[in-house]
């Protein structure tokens, strides 16, 4: 019954988009038009592992080249994920593919309720531990805007982040997982050198977004992935300089062109 109802939403969809979007002009991954909607009909229809196949390849290439089509898909898609894990999964992948096109947060902006109800549904999944959590909690941080730590953020098991030292400049690594947690200057034949142990934040001092991610983590029984956020969210301090920096912001800083950066 509950696909049912999302099949009838999405067809509701497909009729206001037939009225504002002109998919004669929408171009997808493979620089075609046309092809998309019509494999959207048939999803909305009935289960098609092929079109969905399909619509991958043209939506989302490779799981991470998104296009103007794959954006105007997004309503359609998100009409379907609340019953549909493959819609909410392209629907999320898509998102995440924002900042890859020039125009993404532009054509993101036209559907910022899908965008919500894509989030919601995402959290949801995380509250029952699948087994894919992390590559959803990677969705959930694009969803909600945070397309840096969503393409960087790993599970701590053996993570790398470079950073420009905000006192010198001097590019440093930062280390978190069974390797350790610290700071580095890398050397393509010593390794990592000059190691200085990271300071995690202390959970009640952190900030939004490493504030609700350590507590989406700590609710869902996730401590590696906790922990870590403390440690990216914490300080680190310059080997060359000895300066103290707080490893988010240079790590944001290092991600995303100027106009775009939030801590």
């Amino acid at each position: 019954m509950a696909l049912f109802f999302c099949r009838l939403a999405a067809w509701l969809w497909e009729q206001l988009n037939a009225l504002v979007t002109d998919w004669t002009q929408v171009v997808d991954a493979h620089g075609a038009v046309g092809r998309v909607p019509l494999l959207l009909d048939q999803v909305e229809r009935e289960e098609a592992a092929e079109a969905w196949d399909e619509l991958w390849d043209r939506l989302c290439l490779h799981g991470e080249t998104v296009s103007a089509a794959s954006f105007a898909a997004l309503p359609r898609l998100a009409a379907l994920a609340p019953a549909c894990v493959q819609a909410l999964e392209l629907a999320s992948a898509i998102v995440r593919g924002t900042l890859r096109h020039p125009d993404g947060e532009a054509l993101l902006a036209g559907c910022p309720n899908e965008v919500t109800r894509l989030r919601e549904l995402v959290d949801q999944r995380l509250l029952t531990r699948p087994a894919d959590y992390n590559r959803l909690f990677g969705d959930l941080l694009a969803l909600a805007g945070q397309y840096h730590w969503s393409a960087s953020l790993g599970d701590f098991a053996d993570d790398f982040y470079a950073v420009s030292c905000p006192g010198c400049e001097a590019e440093v690594t930062i280390a978190v997982g069974d390797y350790g947690c610290y700071a580095a200057i890398r050397d393509w034949d010593q390794g990592d050198i000059e190691q200085r142990s990271l300071l995690p934040a202390p959970a009640e001092e952190l900030r939004d977004p490493g504030r609700w991610m350590h507590a989406t983590a700590g609710r869902d029984g996730q401590q590696r992935l906790a922990e870590g956020i403390r440690y990216v969210f914490g300080r680190a301090e310059c080997p060359a300089c000895a300066s103290v920096f707080n490893i988010a912001e240079a790590h944001t800083a290092a991600s995303l062109p100027p106009a775009l950066e939030t801590y």
